[in-house]
């Protein structure tokens, strides 16, 4: 699997309580073509899956569950973010090094120039326990 630095959201990113990603990801404002009123409504992907990877990387601990979620914005303070998806509430048991999120790939509802992921700590905060997450060429499957 092959991950740009470009594409990062999380490099092992410690997620001890709920924060965002360390990355957001800037899809630049949609342009206007010419004699049109006003810019393009911003889609990506053109009707193609984009993959998303979101793994944890070192087990987590003391948490009751992680929820990650995927946010949209205008601006880069995510001041009136807008949530496009979200995983179930994932227990702290499950969270082991290897465990890969069920959002695989970045929904069409990503319309906003900004996305970044939400990461959602239930229970106590986390004492130890990181994530890589990206957008990736494909996903590794061993089964």
């Amino acid at each position: 699997m092959l991950l740009d630095e470009n594409t990062l959201f999380s490099d092992d990113q410690a997620i001890t309580a709920s924060a965002a990603s360390t990355n957001y990801m800037d899809l630049q404002a949609g342009s206007t073509p010419p004699g049109a009123p006003a810019a393009l409504v911003q889609k990506i992907g053109g009707g193609n899956d984009i993959p998303l990877l979101i793994q944890v990387t070192e087990a987590f601990a003391t948490l009751t569950s992680l929820t990650v979620t995927i946010q949209v914005d205008d601006n880069t303070s995510f001041s009136s973010a807008t949530t496009v998806a979200s995983s179930h509430a994932v227990p702290a048991a499950s969270l082991v090094a290897g465990y890969q999120f069920p959002l695989v790939t970045l929904p069409n509802t990503v319309n906003e120039r900004y996305v970044r992921l939400y990461y959602t700590v239930a229970g106590s905060n986390a004492t130890a326990g990181t994530i890589t997450a990206s957008i990736a060429t494909g996903l590794q499957t061993n089964g």
